[in-house]
């Protein structure tokens, strides 16, 4: 553990070393990004999760600013012609057709709000959230070669576990006939200290990859040291799912922090393989969750024939920071 420590730490004392500039720690969690135009969007979840969603901007990744094109450093705000009164968890943005969306959980619920900008506001038509008969959280909407869509989200009830239906074409919500169970938390590296029982399986993200689908998810309650990520595989995005069993490969061995997992991939400026995520605070605080991103890069499986995902260690861990 000590030998990581080092190896961790010294990159990231040199980048601080280089910024002229006082920079802060970036404490959201479940984060995600979206890049367009050569500006990287990060949205997450703030400490206390009950205004909205900030946004964050950046030309390279390493540090980070609040747009002036922004409602106050918002993307979506509470109350402004959108759902949800509390618990604003886990948004995702995407584009489609010339519309900026966002999909996010208020009041444990999930709903979709539009925006012609990516810096927002983001608001509803008409304010609600999707139809759904159980609580439902941490969607994540995948769009395949093919047009159609695919809503991967965790339901609860009997412990969080990850769906995933067929998405409407005008975004109203799922296609009920076509849901299916993705992935529940099996034991093991999923389940290691009940914090709060049942098991949890959380925070989907989806990537398709040389005709194989790679699902992402995050396991164990998030105050446990031990949440980390993994991913499964299939060849049909409605599963079934195969869990790599080289799993974690997210976890506070290898990046040397407590508590990392619920993040999303994303591709950089040059085509390189991200994931952004969160850790705990420090080794004795959960709260507030830090932001991080980690080099991902695929490499051949000679047994398998699909490829497996690993930590590129010649990208490791950056802390992301704001000026």
């Amino acid at each position: 553990m000590i030998f990581l420590i080092v190896v961790f730490t010294l990159p990231l004392t040199c980048n601080m070393a280089k910024s002229k500039q006082k920079e802060e720690p970036v404490y959201l969690a479940d984060p995600t990004i979206f890049y367009s135009n050569g500006v990287y969007f990060l949205y997450g979840t703030e400490p206390t999760p009950e205004k909205g969603f900030p946004v964050l901007t950046s030309t390279d990744l390493n540090v980070w600013h609040t747009s002036q094109k922004t409602t106050n450093g918002y993307a979506l705000l509470k109350g402004a012609k959108t759902f949800g009164t509390t618990g604003f968890w886990a948004p995702q943005v995407v584009a489609y057709k010339n519309t900026y969306y966002m999909l996010y959980t208020a009041n444990e619920h999930i709903a979709i709000a539009e925006s012609n900008s990516a810096y927002g506001p983001f608001t509803q038509k008409k304010t609600g959230a999707l139809p759904g008969n159980t609580k439902q959280i941490d969607p994540f909407l995948f769009f395949d070669e093919d047009g159609r869509k695919y809503l991967y989200h965790v339901r609860l009830g009997g412990g969080n576990t990850i769906y995933v239906a067929e998405f409407k074409d005008d975004f109203s919500g799922i296609k009920e006939e076509t849901l299916k169970k993705c992935i529940s938390a099996d034991g093991g590296w999923e389940d290691t200290k009940r914090i709060a029982a049942p098991p949890i399986a959380e925070g989907p993200t989806v990537i398709k990859h040389k005709g194989t689908y790679y699902l992402f998810y995050s396991c164990n309650d998030f105050r446990n040291i031990d949440y980390a990520v993994g991913y499964a595989t299939s060849q049909s995005p409605l599963g079934p799912w195969a869990k790599n069993p080289k799993n974690p490969i997210i976890d506070r061995s290898k990046i040397g922090r407590n508590g990392t997992g619920h993040g999303d991939v994303f591709k950089d400026g040059k085509g390189n393989l991200n994931y952004v995520f969160h850790s705990h605070s420090t080794e004795s605080d959960v709260l507030p969750r830090r932001t991080f991103i980690v080099g991902l890069r695929f490499i051949p499986n000679a047994q398998t024939k699909i490829d497996d995902i690993v930590i590129d260690k010649n990208r490791m861990i950056t802390p992301v920071r704001r000026d």
